[in-house]
């Protein structure tokens, strides 16, 4: 069993093919078959099943996948560890953002970190509240951006921002100053599955009121744009609105709720180097 075979896998894995995961490693094609097919012989069980759409993962590839990964981060973090011991930071980090936080929040502290740590390589990529809590559970990231409470994760707080109500311009509500969670009671709501969901029912619940939910979407681009078809209302964090509303029209909402981000690890006892740089690059931003 090689670091080659290992990696092999895992980008299978992520990918869904070979030919994908050869481009992701830098391998040919028969080369990815021919690692993954030695693995198989080697544990003595099938970790993928071929079919007309594709493959999947079986229940052996599965647990080899959890395991291969957690191989690979111990493997990385001794070249890492090493070179943090001679006060030089390297390695990769894998940073797991919401698309609301990227371009807001995220991309200063980024430009900040690869300034002073040139040689860390940094792969960004987005994904709804769950998607990232199960990247960092798995090892598929090393920090990501999470919405509070996050348990199970230790989390460094980043930012805090209202919510507030969305309706179609010309709407009866958008004639208010303030929107009550009351006010939005019989009115088609349009309700997020990403990860201020807990947040507006708690909100609704805290005003006795029951959201007539007619869709759902998870990004909030989306649910702007349902909105500004008059599909319904909605409640939409401010972070990352755009400066241009068009036919949405948004009023501060009674009583206040707000949402807390945070960057979250899974132990910041056992952070690797580069992620632990980035964490203290935060901190260094709010001090």
């Amino acid at each position: 069993m090689t670091l080659a075979q290992l990696r092999a896998l895992i980008a299978v894995a992520e990918h869904g093919g070979f030919t994908a995961a050869a481009d992701m490693t830098g391998m040919s094609q028969p080369a990815v078959s021919r690692a993954i097919a030695a693995l198989e012989r080697e544990l003595g069980a099938a970790l993928f099943v071929r079919h007309r759409d594709g493959i999947a993962l079986t229940e052996a590839g599965r647990r080899a996948v959890h395991r291969a990964r957690e191989a690979l981060r111990h493997f990385d973090l001794i070249r890492a560890d090493v070179a943090a011991a001679a006060g030089e930071i390297t390695g990769e980090l894998r940073l797991a953002s919401l698309p609301s936080a990227t371009g807001t929040l995220i991309a200063r502290l980024l430009r900040t970190f690869t300034d002073r740590y040139p040689q860390v390589r940094v792969r960004l990529f987005e994904g709804v509240d769950d998607d990232i809590r199960a990247w960092l559970h798995r090892g598929a990231a090393e920090v990501g951006v999470v919405t509070l409470p996050a348990p199970g994760l230790d989390t460094v707080p980043l930012s805090t921002h209202d919510m507030v109500a969305a309706m179609p311009a010309g709407h009866p509500l958008a004639d208010q100053e303030v929107v009550h969670v009351a006010d939005l009671t019989g009115r088609p709501f349009i309700l997020t599955t990403a990860g201020c969901r807990p947040l507006i029912m708690a909100a609704a619940r805290e005003s006795d009121v029951r959201l007539d939910i007619a869709f759902e979407a998870s990004g909030p681009a989306a649910i702007l744009e349902m909105v500004a078809a008059g599909l319904g209302v909605s409640i939409v964090p401010t972070l990352g609105l755009p400066a241009d509303l068009g036919a949405v029209v948004t009023r501060p909402l009674e009583p206040r709720t707000t949402r807390s981000l945070a960057l979250a690890v899974p132990s910041l006892a056992d952070c690797p180097p580069a992620a632990r740089a980035f964490l203290d690059q935060l901190a260094a931003f709010t001090t």
